[in-house]
C-alpha cells in the first residue's frame, strides 16, 4: 500500500532529481531577464486527457521558488478538453521559466498514465473487474506512476518485491512444488498476501489446495478462464494476465475474473500535450 508519507518522500526526491538534471549549476537563459521582473502565465492542455500530477507541479515550483503562486482550475482525476486551462501562475519571471520544463514534464507524463488508465477502465466499466498495474514502471518513477494509475480509475498491484508474494515458475521449481512454495511464504511472512502464477488448470488446482490468496491465470484461453472461475467459486481471487490488450480486454473481463493486470498501463506512456504561456 502506498501511504501519503511514502508518496510525499518519493515526490520530493523525484522533483529534486528532475531539477538537478535540468538546471545543473544554473539557468543561464533565465539570467537574460531582469531579476525584479514579474510575470503571470497559464498552462493549457492541447488534447483531451485525465489529469494527474498536481502535487509534483507544486513541488517543482516550491523547490525553485516558494514565492510563486499557483491557482488550479482542475483536480487530479478530472477529465479535460483541448485548450482547457489547467492552472495559472504568478511570480518572478525567471522562476516561472526555470521551473516550466520540469513542471510540465511531470504533469504531461503522469497525466499520460492517468489518461491511458481511464480509457481502459471505461472499457470494462460494465463488469466487476479491477484493472491492476504491474512493476513495469519507468525506473525511479514507480510510486508516481502508481499514483497516476489510481487517478485514471485503475488499481495498484504490489508496489515492489517486499509487500506481497508473487510466486512464479522459477520460484516453484526452486521450492519443489506450488504447495511447498505457498507454505514457505506463509511461514516467512504471515499476513502478507500470497499470489501464485499458474499456466494451466492443473496448477490452478494445486494453488487452491495450497491456500493461495490470489491465483494468476497466465495466458489462459477464454474457455479456461471461464472454467477457472467456476472451479474456484470464491475460494481465492483470480487475476488474468499475459498479453491482454484493448482488443482482448472485454472478453477476458466478462469471464468473471476478479482482476486483470496490464503492463501497458505504466510502460507504454504517451505524454499529454501541454503548453505554458506567459503574459
Amino acid at each position: 500500500m502506498i501511504t501519503p508519507e511514502l508518496l510525499r518522500q518519493a515526490r520530493i526526491e523525484n522533483v529534486a532529481q528532475s531539477l538537478r538534471e535540468d538546471i545543473g549549476d544554473g539557468d543561464i537563459t533565465a539570467r537574460l531577464i531582469p531579476e525584479q521582473k514579474r510575470a503571470r502565465g497559464r498552462v493549457i492542455t492541447r488534447e483531451a486527457a485525465t489529469i494527474a500530477g498536481r502535487e509534483w507541479v507544486e513541488e517543482v515550483f516550491r523547490q525553485v521558488d516558494p514565492s510563486v503562486e499557483l491557482t488550479w482550475k482542475v483536480a487530479d482525476g478530472d477529465p479535460v478538453s483541448p485548450d482547457q486551462p489547467l492552472f495559472t501562475m504568478q511570480g518572478p519571471a525567471r522562476s516561472l521559466l526555470t521551473a516550466e520544463r520540469a513542471a510540465l514534464n511531470w504533469l504531461q507524463t503522469l497525466s499520460g498514465v492517468a489518461t491511458t488508465c481511464a480509457g481502459y477502465a471505461a472499457t470494462v466499466a460494465h463488469t466487476g473487474v479491477r484493472l491492476l498495474d504491474t512493476r513495469k514502471t519507468l525506473p525511479g518513477l514507480r510510486l508516481a506512476q502508481k499514483y497516476a494509475v489510481t487517478c485514471g480509475g485503475c488499481h495498484n498491484h504490489r508496489i515492489g518485491l517486499w509487500d506481497a508474494f508473487l510466486i512464479k515458475e522459477n520460484h516453484i521449481a526452486a521450492c519443489g512444488s506450488i504447495g511447498a512454495a505457498v507454505a514457505a511464504a506463509h511461514r516467512i511472512a504471515p499476513g502478507k498476501p500470497v499470489e501464485v502464477e499458474t499456466e494451466n488448470l492443473d496448477e490452478l488446482e494445486q494453488a487452491l489446495e495450497a491456500g493461495a490468496d490470489i491465483i494468476m491465470l497466465d495466458e489462459f484461453s477464454l474457455d479456461d478462464l471461464h472454467t477457472a472461475v467456476t472451479r474456484t467459486a470464491g475460494k481465492a481471487k483470480l487475476e488474468a494476465s499475459g498479453g491482454i490488450n484493448s482488443t482482448t480486454l472485454v472478453p477476458v473481463a466478462e469471464t468473471g475474473v476478479d482482476f486483470i493486470s496490464i503492463g501497458a498501463l505504466t510502460k507504454d506512456v504517451k505524454a499529454v500535450d501541454l503548453s505554458m504561456r506567459l503574459e
